[in-house]
């Protein structure tokens, strides 16, 4: 086996210094890596657009009495906002009301009458077509109780819109209206806008 080689490039070279002695072993350094985990951040601008947007609009008219909230505040669903003035809407519901229990007076008595002729017309003791009014005005009436619930029902829907509530969570903006302004049903104007930034 050999045990080294050595070569020779010319006579005309000095000698090297320490020729002759082991040469030393060179400095070595050490460095150990590990993993870390590194949170970069980056800072842009940007807009935030909000998550749901509505519009406060009345749906009743009339005379805005108060703002029940407190602007730039956060509103919840269902919260009340404003309230327009019920006095007519109150007048309106109660003349339904009556309205409804002077046709259901008037139901009960046609059903008497309708049935008091069933009987008298089977002994013939009124004509067949006294009969058949008395069952038509049964019919006439029914249908009267039926209007008279509809109109009791619409005036009790405009009786609630008295009361403007907040449709969705979120922060509310400005009021572009003040108590004693008049308001109008589904005008164009907001009254005031809740925005939604989840």
């Amino acid at each position: 086996s050999m045990g080294g080689l050595v070569a020779c490039s010319g006579r005309d070279q000095p000698p090297q210094a320490g020729a002759g002695k082991p040469a030393s072993a060179p400095a070595v350094g050490v460095v150990v890596l590990t993993t870390e985990s590194q949170t970069l951040r980056t800072e842009l601008p940007g807009r935030m657009a909000a998550f749901q947007s509505a519009d406060i609009r009345p749906q009743v008219n009339g005379i805005l009495q108060k703002r029940l909230f407190t602007e730039g505040a956060l509103v919840k669903a269902g919260q009340p906002l404003y309230q327009v003035d019920p006095a007519t809407y109150e007048a309106a519901q109660s003349s339904a009301q009556a309205a409804l229990a002077r046709a259901r007076a008037a139901a009960r008595t046609a059903q008497v009458n309708a049935r008091r002729n069933a009987e008298l017309v089977e002994i013939d003791a009124i004509s067949r077509q006294v009969f058949d009014e008395s069952q038509a005005a049964v019919q006439q009436t029914q249908a009267d109780v039926a209007v008279a619930q509809a109109a009791l029902d619409t005036a009790r829907i405009h009786m609630r819109y008295t009361r403007i509530v907040a449709p969705i969570s979120g922060r509310i903006g400005l009021s572009a209206v003040t108590a004693g302004a008049l308001v109008t049903a589904n005008q164009t104007n907001a009254l005031t806008t809740i925005v939604q930034l989840d």
